[in-house]
């Protein structure tokens, strides 16, 4: 099928939330402003949820898979998704769903315009000390990177693959992603969305992933900024 627009849902021991992912998702399909398919990345995990995914990838034609041998984080799960992408268009989303697939309607229509379009969640249903040191971590991403963007940690994004796809991912550069873009001399927008409290499972970062893990990401993202390689072909004989 000419599907253009890959869905990519990491999953790290997700097994209670991967029924309501198969249905949330199967019934976005329908809806979808682009021919879309999902991409679970099961990033090692321990309790059942590779199971359950082959069962709901059997059973859904446009749902596949990879599994890690061993758990290697978000960025990693997000960076094998991009690398598997074989559609002009990758998104992803959480598999907690504390954001909707059905917003992702609110941020296809910018992708024309856009390179990398993500949500910011409106209204968060998260706890304070979540919500207060998540409002530090983005104040200082901002100063370093100068991005713009008010929640680069909202887990609702969508991006022309060809971008994606030169982003010189590390550990923690998921909350970089917009910077990144702008590295590539591309453009970004955010877009307010709906967010929801955790239905199932327990969240996979504490205080130290949500703070202190992104500043001294910072510090990883100016050095790469440095090196980064950017260049423009004129002609090729």
């Amino acid at each position: 099928m000419n599907y253009e627009f890959t869905i990519i849902i990491p999953v790290y021991n997700e097994e209670d939330n991967l029924g309501r992912v198969e249905k949330e998702l199967g019934d976005y399909l329908a809806i979808c402003t682009k021919k879309a398919k999902v991409l679970f990345v099961n990033d090692g995990s321990k309790d059942n949820s590779q199971a359950l995914i082959e069962a709901i990838c059997q059973k859904n034609e446009a749902f596949h898979y990879i599994k890690f041998v061993r758990n290697k984080g978000l960025s990693a799960a997000i960076k094998a998704g991009f690398d598997y992408t074989d559609t002009p268009l990758v998104g992803y989303i959480d598999s907690d769903l504390q954001t909707s697939p059905e917003d992702f309607n609110l941020l296809l229509p910018h992708i024309g315009t856009y390179d990398l379009v993500t949500g910011v969640r409106a209204d968060r249903k998260d706890s304070f000390v979540k919500n207060a040191s998540s409002l530090i971590a983005n104040s200082i991403r901002r100063a370093f990177t100068h991005d713009g963007m008010d929640d680069t940690g909202c887990p609702l994004k969508v991006i022309k693959t060809e971008y994606a796809k030169r982003i010189p991912m590390f550990k923690g550069l998921h909350r970089f992603l917009p910077a990144m873009i702008l590295l590539q001399k591309g453009t970004i927008v955010q877009i307010p969305v709906r967010h929801f409290p955790r239905m199932a499972g327990t969240a996979k970062f504490g205080l130290w992933n949500r703070l202190l893990g992104p500043l001294m990401d910072c510090f990883a993202y100016l050095w790469m900024k440095k090196k980064y390689i950017d260049y423009e072909i004129e002609k090729i004989g």
